[in-house]
């Protein structure tokens, strides 16, 4: 029997006018402290991430908490509009990340690769959810089952941001060096086993951690990958075939991808799984068909990187509770995590590299470089506080380690990489590099 749907309810006058002022007064403040930050030689996610604490409660909330109220109201409803198009924006962001995994160079570098992948990955991993076992419950969310935590604090300490390092390498002229695409190649890996992890943790946070759960968590994830190599790759491929002949081709390639990356994450997100995986894995697909589709996402990129990411980010600031390191308690998790995150990515990292016979400077730079966690840190944060892993208190230690982190790895890889001469076939891939346009 059909049922009569009345016409939806109109956006109250006063709701949308909330709405659009906080895009604009975030996007604003995003903006001007993202420049702020690159002018200082920092990545830009700093100042935008900045931009949501300086309005939330860490700064403004405590300052002029009327003015906050008016911008921030206490209503699930209006949050949850301004956290829709963040979260449109961090799928995007997402599929672009994975469109800068070469897959070609995975295979060429694959023995040293697979040496620092297990190091920089493994051994942060197991110190991360030893030290989630260990935090006081006061930073566990309410839906964290101390194992899930645990694990989830794993995954935040074992992760690295690709798309930071991308751009910490281009800006700094590395890409072409050795080292640099080792760096870029553990840190693909270290994404992909992220984003197979979370979904994991984000299965077992509402029924706790049990085997049966794990099994059939890593059974979807087998299909999944399964259907993206032999359903999705050639589906994927015909699409993007069929916009480039389109005599329209770059306005429909970029509602293409748009549309491909969404509905990725949609299908994950069936699954009972983080729908960043599914962006992320079309991403991937979409960057290894080749230069021409890779250019409808770097033709949405501007937008991207320019509007929805820093909303994102700014959005994801306004999550973020500095107050809380007032506790002593929180503070000194906070000071243990981050010990603890830089320490085991750092040592993980040096020791693959050595067991895949790179030198010693070789092997502090990739340890260096496979540090910075970014927004990949910042969007589990994210996921780990929308699914009550993480309380507020947690969320702002996880997002402390992601913005300590991506600082403190440009000085240190350019201080390393600094001591190593150039081989003669890095100078011959400086100049391929210089020849043509590389997609930062």
């Amino acid at each position: 029997m059909a049922v009569a749907i009345g016409p939806v309810p109109a956006i109250s006058h006063d709701a949308m006018l909330v709405f659009l002022v906080q895009i604009g007064v975030l996007l604003i403040v995003a903006t001007a402290l993202g420049r702020l930050a690159a002018r200082l030689n920092l990545p830009a996610v700093v100042g935008e991430l900045a931009a949501g604490i300086l309005v939330g409660p860490s700064l403004l909330g405590t300052v002029a908490p009327t003015v906050s109220e008016r911008l921030l109201p206490r209503d699930a409803e209006q949050m949850h509009l301004l956290g829709a198009v963040a979260q449109l924006g961090v799928l995007l962001l997402v599929g672009i990340t994975g469109a800068h995994i070469d897959l070609g160079l995975l295979r060429r570098r694959r023995v040293a690769i697979a040496w620092v992948s297990v190091g920089s990955v493994l051994l942060p991993l197991a110190l991360g959810i030893g030290l989630g076992f260990l935090l006081p419950a006061s930073v566990m969310g309410g839906n964290g089952h101390r194992p899930v935590f645990a694990l989830f604090i794993g995954v935040a300490v074992a992760v690295s941001a690709l798309p930071v390092i991308a751009k910490t390498l281009l800006d700094m002229k590395l890409m072409h060096r050795n080292v640099g695409q080792v760096i870029i190649g553990a840190a693909a890996v270290s994404d992909i086993l992220g984003w197979l992890l979370l979904s994991i943790v984000s299965a077992t946070a509402t029924v706790g951690f049990r085997a049966g759960v794990v099994a059939e968590s890593v059974g979807y994830l087998l299909l999944v990958l399964a259907a993206t190599v032999f359903l999705a790759r050639p589906l994927v491929g015909r699409v993007m075939r069929t916009v480039q002949r389109s005599a329209n081709g770059s306005d429909l390639g970029i509602a293409a991808v748009v549309v491909l990356l969404v509905l990725a994450a949609a299908g994950t997100h069936a699954l009972k799984m983080e729908p960043m995986l599914g962006a992320f894995l079309c991403g991937t697909l979409i960057g290894s068909l080749g230069a021409e589709s890779r250019r409808f996402l770097e033709l949405a990129r501007p937008f991207v990187m320019g509007v929805l990411a820093p909303l994102f980010l700014a959005t994801a600031g306004l999550q973020v509770d500095l107050t809380a390191l007032q506790r002593p308690a929180v503070l000194g998790a906070a000071l243990i995590t981050l010990l603890v995150a830089v320490g085991a990515k750092l040592a993980g990292g040096y020791l693959g590299a050595r067991m895949g016979r790179l030198a010693h400077d070789e092997a502090l730079a990739i340890g260096a470089g496979l540090n910075a966690r970014g927004v990949v840190e910042i969007v589990l944060a994210s996921v780990g506080l929308n699914i009550g892993v993480l309380n507020s208190a947690s969320y702002t230690i996880v997002v402390l380690v992601a913005v300590v982190t991506s600082v403190m790895a440009p000085p240190i890889l350019r201080r390393t990489v600094g001591r190593m001469a150039q081989t003669s076939g890095e100078l011959e891939r400086e100049r391929e590099y210089a020849a043509q346009p590389v997609a930062s």
